[in-house]
């Protein structure tokens, strides 16, 4: 009889069942370190996200170390899968700037709908609807996500590390009807071209 077919998940002394998975404690403890590093700038760029709302910046550092300490352990303890959890880019810019933003409700209003939107994922984890959400994405446009999110953060990075800086161009302002547009600027119309264009700072 084939000794894999009769071997427990977790061998004694092996919760992790690491020799199943044919992997060592030092290839985790790499592969830990990596992930950590890949997935830390979070830490730092979700309080400035959310901080634009009125959220208190410490407080929102805190919420992201917690909650992806919490979410982390669950994954690694319970569901015994090598996946590290952390509050993702992209909610948390709806969040300020459409949610706040671009519709107006104060902070502690989006973060009740954030609770109620938990509330429906979990149904939705646990029945098969997830699942057919997911693969009804087209491939293309989940790389599409991926990719944007990226170029997103890497802005964000750059931008608060000072390596570019945006450029103000006043434009010309034109009265539409050949009048003095500073004169009788509530009766006329007005075209500008003015605008604001990004490049990188001289060393």
């Amino acid at each position: 009889m084939d000794e894999r077919a009769i071997s427990p998940i977790h061998p004694k002394g092996d919760f992790f069942n690491l020799k199943g998975n044919h992997t060592t404690v030092g290839t985790e403890a790499i592969a830990g370190i990596t992930t950590f590093f890949a997935m830390a700038y979070i830490i730092m760029v979700n309080p400035s996200v959310l901080s634009q709302t009125g959220m208190p910046w410490g407080a929102v550092f805190l919420a992201t170390i917690i909650a992806s300490v919490v979410g982390t352990l669950i994954m690694g303890l319970f569901a015994n899968v090598p996946y590290a959890q952390a509050p993702g880019m992209g909610l948390n810019a709806f969040f300020t700037y459409t949610v706040c933003f671009g519709l107006h409700f104060t902070w502690q209003e989006a973060l009740a709908m954030v609770f109620i939107c938990g509330l429906v994922n979990i149904i939705v984890t646990v029945t098969k609807l997830r699942r057919l959400i997911i693969t009804s994405i087209p491939q293309s446009l989940r790389y599409a996500i991926s990719g944007g999110i990226g170029i997103f953060i890497a802005y964000i990075g750059i931008k608060n590390a000072g390596l570019i800086q945006f450029a103000v161009d006043a434009g010309n302002y034109t009265s539409t009807d050949g009048k003095n547009a500073i004169a009788d600027i509530t009766k006329i119309g007005i075209t500008a071209n003015a605008g604001a264009v990004p490049e990188l700072i001289k060393f």
